[in-house]
This record gives structure tokens, sequence and C-alpha cells, in this order.
């Protein structure tokens, strides 16, 4: 999506994440009201429009979100789901009102609990008409498959993989908001259990309860809320996943490819110059192969990218300096909106104890959505963001 106008971010918020015993609408309330807060918003009725992405909580979930933040009634509130994609793509939606000139200010807010109505130890129910699904194929043995591949390609090793958990976890340790940050070893990681080979159970990230929310506004209601470190939106954008019946690479991943082709052509940064990157690293093999089809580093380099520390401090892109979903563990609704949280916030310099040095400048957002049979996956929603004082 193009954007007509220039959109900012005032405000976010996120809960801790865990194993949480507040449902879905009162960690939505918690993290919108502080994107609520910090962006200096004093009448609800200034919000026109609201957007909340929820993918297994049941119906009008935006709606039991905002009742008691004196916004229903005066905004239209739209309900978003899209699997994991699903809170990144409830920014987009605001994104595009505030970008075409709908709205002066809208938000997005990501929220989900599934430790509270999900049975432990239950994997996600896939469509029921879905072919792949319906034979077993689930994420983790799709992973799973796609890690073995990559071995198999490129020489990887099972070490080579625990690296991500490791570096993830150490950004993590001083962030309140992950459950899992930490110092871990390489030992630790591949002898924790075996979910599918080669991937362990440090190497998959854990199913959470938490919520992001984000408050995007135009350029003239930043000068009117007085908001001094305003982040630009640069791009935002979202795909659906080419169907295609025949053999792949399930070493590339082509949504994500198409979809950061068309942000960085849309935004105007180029690859090389993205200081910090939130991706779906719901498993180390996809942090590995993204690396590639994000373009940080061309076709084959992955493995050499990580080795080398150039997904780390100090190197090229420091890739998940929140510790990523392998640190937070996965709330599916929410993780969209959370990682563009944390991203504003490292870009202003709020992360004490796990900021980025130097102060980054631009910052990329990715998670993708749903697994569908024909396609690596359902949809993609990435942002492009970028300091602007």
């Amino acid at each position: 999506m193009k954007l007509q106008r220039e959109v900012y971010i005032a405000g976010v918020g996120e809960t801790v994440f865990g194993k949480l015993k507040m449902d879905y609408d009162e960690l939505g309330r918690m993290a919108a009201f502080e994107a609520i807060k910090a962006s200096k918003i004093d009448k609800p009725d200034m919000i026109e429009s609201a957007y909340v992405g929820n993918a297994t909580n049941g119906m009008v979930t935006g709606q039991t979100v905002f009742r008691d933040l004196g916004v229903c009634g005066k905004a239209a509130i739209i309900n978003v789901e899209s699997a994991c994609s699903a809170g990144a793509m409830a920014v987009h939606c605001a994104v595009k009102d505030v970008a075409c000139g709908l709205t002066e200010l809208s938000m997005g807010v990501g929220t989900e609990n599934h430790t509270m109505h999900r049975a432990t130890g239950a994997a996600f129910a896939p469509s029921g008409n879905d072919i792949e699904g319906f034979h077993g194929a689930v994420m983790t043995g799709k992973y799973a498959m796609r890690a073995t591949r990559y071995m198999y390609e490129t020489g990887a090793t099972i070490e080579d993989l625990a690296l991500i958990t490791q570096k993830n976890r150490g950004h993590a340790k001083n962030n309140p908001h992950a459950p899992y940050g930490g110092d871990y070893s390489i030992e630790k990681i591949i002898g924790s259990r075996m979910i599918a080979y080669p991937l362990t159970l440090h190497q998959c990230c854990g199913i959470v309860d938490g919520a992001g929310a984000v408050v995007v506004c135009s350029k003239e209601m930043i000068k009117k809320l007085g908001i001094k470190k305003a982040v630009r939106v640069r791009g935002s954008v979202v795909t659906s996943g080419p169907y295609h019946n025949r053999p792949r690479d399930i070493t590339g991943d082509d949504i994500t490819e198409a979809t950061s082709k068309i942000l960085y052509e849309e935004s105007g940064v180029d690859p090389k110059d993205v200081n910090i990157l939130e991706l779906h690293d719901a498993f180390t093999i996809a942090e590995l192969l993204y690396y590639e089809c994000m373009q940080l580093c061309g076709k084959g380099e992955g493995l050499k990218f990580l080795r080398d520390g150039q997904s780390t401090y100090g190197g090229q892109c420091v890739v998940s300096p929140r510790g990523g979903m392998l640190s937070y563990g996965h709330p599916i609704g929410a993780s969209g909106a959370a990682q563009i949280a944390s991203q504003v916030k490292q870009l202003r310099g709020e992360c004490k104890g796990y900021q980025v040095d130097p102060l980054p400048k631009v910052a990329m957002t990715h998670v993708t959505g749903g697994g569908l049979s024909g396609t690596e996956h359902a949809a993609c929603t990435m942002h492009m963001l970028t300091s602007d004082w």
C-alpha cells in the first residue's frame, strides 16, 4: 500500500507476556490504555477508528476490549482475524485509515489469551477443509522439514540452529516483557526435549498470552498532541500467499520475499540500511531462512550471516532485539502489534538494559499468518519505521 500522506506513530503499549490470569479483553485494554496515555490523548473521542487483531477468543473482541475505555459508541471498531498476522494487520488497517485521510487518529491492537481457553499441550487446530492440516502437517512438523532440508543443503548443524535461541534469549535477558529471556548454553538448548527433529523445546516459541497496541496519526495530529519523538511509518504491506500445487523450495519463503520486496520499494529503504528487525521466529530455522528472504544477505549466505554475528549487537542488523517470539512466546493475535510497539521503543531509546547502541534509525517488522495448503503462509504483514526527529 503506497501511503498517500505521512503517517506517524504517537504512542505504543504492550503487556508482559506469559501464562496470565487476565483474559484477552483485559490484556487488550491494558496495552491500549498505555498507548493512549503515551500518545497524550486526553479525550477518547479523538480516536476515530480502532482495529483489534485476535485469532481464537471469539466474537466482537474489539468492542469487548474498548467498552471500558470510552471509545465504544464513538469510533468505528473493527475486528481482524488473520491467524498470527492479525495484530500487525490491525495496525496496517489503522495506518491505511490515516494514510487515505479517512481519519486523523486511529489505533491497532493485538490481543490473545490462549492458556485460559486451550487444553495444555494441544496443537492449534487446522482448518477442517485444509488437506495438509487434515493429514497432520502442523507448523512444528513443517518447520522441522524445512530445517532438515536446509541442513542437508548448507551443512548447517543443530548447534547452528541453537545459536539463534541463544542469541534471542540473550537479547531479552533484561527485557521485563519477555518471560523466556536469559543466558542459555548451546548444550541446554540442544538437550531440551525433542519436539520434531532437529527442533528441540527451546527452539520453538511458547504458547502464551499478551497484548500490544499502537496509536497512529497524521502529521498535523502529532503536532497537536505535542509528541516530540514521532516515529514515521515509511511502509505498511499486507500480502496473501500465492497458491501453487507443485513442488517448491522449502528453504525459501515466497510470500516473505514478495512482501519485503514491496516494502523496500514503497518505503525507499535499502535492505542493508535496516538497523533492527523483528521477524516471525516461531522456530529457529525460520529466522535463518528469513535472513535471505529479506535480502539481509544473499541466497545461500544466511548461515554465514548468523555465524559471523551479523544478526546481533554490533552486526549489520540486530534481529529480534526484544528477544523475538523465542523469548516472548507467541500469543497469535498479539505478536505483530507487540513487535511494532517494541521497535518504536527501540527507536526512541527507551529499552533500558537491552537498548541497541548506537541508537537505531530504521526498524522493520515481519509476521506471517496461517498455514494453508498450496501456500507457504496464508498472509504476511510487514512494516518499515524510521525515527523522524
